[in-house]
C-alpha cells in the first residue's frame, strides 16, 4: 500500500471503516468519537467535515486490529518482519561460494532499502503564516494545556548522520511554534543534546503527517540505535520507503500527507502540559523535573485534500494497546538475539505497555529468571519496565490465569522477588513521586531447580495416561472431548 489513501481504501473494502459525513470538532469531539469508536471495535473512522478546517479530513484508529495490522503488511506472523534483518545477517561471506549466496542477499537488502525521490505530492501546496494554525490538531482531553499533534512522524538527523522518524506529542504554543515531547532516553533527546553540545544553535526537525501503516508503526518502534529508522521501515513495510529532502535538508517520507519544516533552537526549553496520556491520567508539568525544546514551523506543504491522522489516548484499551501488541510480535525475534533463553513475551493491553512485561524463558540453569529480568531492564525500552514477571517455558504468557498460578506456585517472596529502588522510570508513571525516578519490581516465577530449593524436591500431580486412555470413550460421549484444561 502506497499511502495512507490506499489503507483506507483497503479497510472500506473490509467494512472496518466509518464515514462520518456531520461536522465535528477536533477540539474534544473527534477524540471523544474515537475513543467510543475503539472500545465497541468498530474500526478507523473518517472524518468528512471538521469543524474549523474546511481544507481538511481526519481519520483516526488507523490500527483497528493486530489481525488487521498483520494482513495490512502482507505477513503470516508479524515476528517474520522481525526476522528480515536477522536473516540477512545470519552469515558472513568468508569462502567464494559464500561470496557468491551473499550476493543474493544483497539484492534482498537493497529491496528494504530508502529511495530518494525528486517529486512528492505533499509539495502541491504550502502555507508559510502561522502554519501551526492549519493544522486541524486534537484537543484530546477537557484539561490538556492546548492542542497536540498526537501522532507526528517527528524527522531528524543526529550530528552522525543517523536518520530517525518518531512519534512524540507536540504541544502547540501558537500558530508557529510547538513543545516536542521527547524523553530523555529517546533518539530525538539524544540528537538535540548533541547539537547542543556542539554549539549548533539550530536542530533541523520536519514533522510529517500520515504515511503508510508500516512506517506509521516503525516511527512509534523501540529500534535499537543506531540502526537507521528510515531504513528500518523498509523491514517493516516489505520495501523501501520513498524519502523527500526538503529545504532544510531533513529527510521525510515521500507519501505523507502534510509535512511542517522548521527547527528546533537547542537553548530554548519550555514546560508541556497538561496531557492525558495512555495510563488514563493528566501528566501535568508541575509533576516533572524536564523542560523539552521548542519546535519552530516555518512552512508546511500539503496534498490537495489532505487528511490528518491523530491518535487518541486514554485508559486502555485504545489504539496505542494494537500498536504495542504489534510491536511485542515485531521486536520478539530481536529480544532473542539478546537473550537467546526468551521464549516468548507478552505486554497486556491494560499493563501499558511499559506497565507490566511477562516473559517465558527455557530455563537451564539456577539463578537464570534473575539474570533475565536484570538484563530485560538493561535492554533498550525494556529499561522503562516497572513490573516484570519471568515464567519458565510451560507456561503461556498470554494466559493470565496460568501466569497467576506461576506466581503462586513458584515464588518465595525473599527469594524470587527484586526490588530496584531509584530507577528511571517512564515520565508519564502516575504512579511515582517524581518521574522519571521511581522504582522496578521484578518476579521469578520460574520452575525452581534442585538447587534453588535447598535440596526440596516438590512433586507435581499428573493424570494416569492408562487411566486416561481407558475412559477416552467416555470422554468423548459425555463431555465431548478436550483436555479438560
Amino acid at each position: 500500500m502506497r499511502d495512507v489513501r490506499d489503507y483506507l481504501e483497503w479497510l472500506e473494502a473490509r467494512n472496518e471503516l466509518i464515514r462520518v459525513s456531520e461536522e465535528l470538532s477536533p477540539e474534544l469531539e473527534i477524540p471523544a468519537f474515537l475513543r467510543r469508536a475503539m472500545y465497541q471495535k468498530a474500526g478507523a473512522v473518517l472524518f468528512e467535515r471538521v469543524k474549523g478546517y474546511p481544507e481538511w479530513r481526519v481519520i483516526g484508529n488507523l490500527f483497528t486490529s493486530v489481525e488487521t495490522v498483520r494482513e495490512a503488511l502482507g505477513v503470516e506472523r508479524l515476528e517474520e518482519i522481525g526476522e528480515r534483518p536477522l536473516k540477512l545477517m545470519e552469515s558472513l561471506p568468508l569462502g567464494f561460494a559464500d561470496k557468491l549466496s551473499s550476493l543474493g542477499k544483497l539484492k534482498e537488502m537493497s529491496a528494504y532499502l530508502p529511495k530518494l525521490v525528486r517529486k512528492a505530492e505533499f509539495t502541491r501546496n504550502v502555507v508559510e503564516d502561522e502554519p501551526l494554525n492549519f493544522v486541524p490538531a486534537f484537543k484530546t482531553w477537557p484539561m490538556d494545556g492546548s492542542r497536540y499533534l498526537t501522532y507526528p512522524l517527528v524527522c531528524f538527523s543526529d550530528p552522525k548522520g543517523v536518520n530517525s522518524i518518531s512519534v512524540y506529542r507536540v504541544m502547540l504554543l501558537d500558530g508557529e511554534r510547538g513543545v516536542i515531547h521527547w524523553q530523555v532516553h529517546k533518539r530525538g533527546s539524544q540528537a538535540w543534546r548533541d547539537y547542543l553540545e556542539r554549539n549548533d544553535g539550530k536542530m533541523p526537525v520536519a514533522i510529517a503527517i500520515g504515511s503508510d501503516i508500516g512506517t506509521l508503526l516503525t516511527a512509534v518502534s523501540p529500534v535499537p540505535y543506531p540502526m537507521d529508522k528510515l531504513l528500518f521501515a523498509g523491514f517493516v513495510r516489505g520495501s523501501g520507503l520513498e524519502l523527500y529532502r526538503l529545504p532544510n535538508g531533513v529527510l521525510v517520507p515521500a507519501n505523507a500527507e502534510a509535512v511542517i519544516e522548521g527547527y528546533v533552537q537547542v537553548d530554548e526549553l519550555s514546560e508541556e502540559g497538561p496531557f492525558g496520556d495512555h495510563f488514563g491520567f493528566y501528566d501535568k508539568p508541575s509533576e516533572r523535573n524536564e523542560l523539552y525544546p521548542i519546535f519552530h514551523a516555518e512552512r508546511i506543504y500539503y496534498r490537495d485534500n489532505p487528511i490528518y491522522y491523530g491518535s487518541v489516548v486514554g485508559k486502555p484499551p485504545l489504539e496505542d494497546a494494537v500498536i504495542g501488541k504489534a510491536i511485542e510480535r515485531i521486536f520478539l525475534p530481536l529480544m532473542r538475539v539478546v537473550l537467546p533463553e526468551v521464549v516468548d513475551v507478552n505486554f497486556p493491553e491494560y499493563g501499558v505497555f511499559q506497565g507490566v512485561a511477562i516473559v517465558s524463558i527455557k530455563k537451564r540453569y539456577p539463578g537464570q529468571g534473575k539474570k533475565v529480568l536484570n538484563a530485560l531492564w538493561g535492554t533498550g525500552q525494556m529499561a522503562l519496565t516497572k513490573v516484570i514477571v519471568v515464567v519458565s517455558d510451560d507456561i503461556n504468557p498470554h494466559d493470565i490465569d496460568q501466569v497467576i498460578w506461576a506466581i503462586a506456585s513458584f515464588v518465595n517472596p525473599e527469594r524470587d522477588v527484586l526490588i530496584i529502588p531509584h530507577a528511571h522510570t517512564d515520565a508519564l508513571d502516575p504512579a511515582v513521586p517524581r518521574p522519571p525516578l521511581g522504582s522496578k519490581l521484578g518476579i521469578d516465577a520460574t520452575r525452581k531447580l534442585p538447587e534453588e530449593m535447598d535440596g526440596r524436591v516438590v512433586e507435581e500431580v499428573k493424570e494416569d495416561p492408562e487411566v486416561l486412555e481407558r475412559l477416552e470413550g467416555l470422554f468423548k460421549k459425555y463431555l465431548g472431548g478436550g483436555d479438560g484444561l
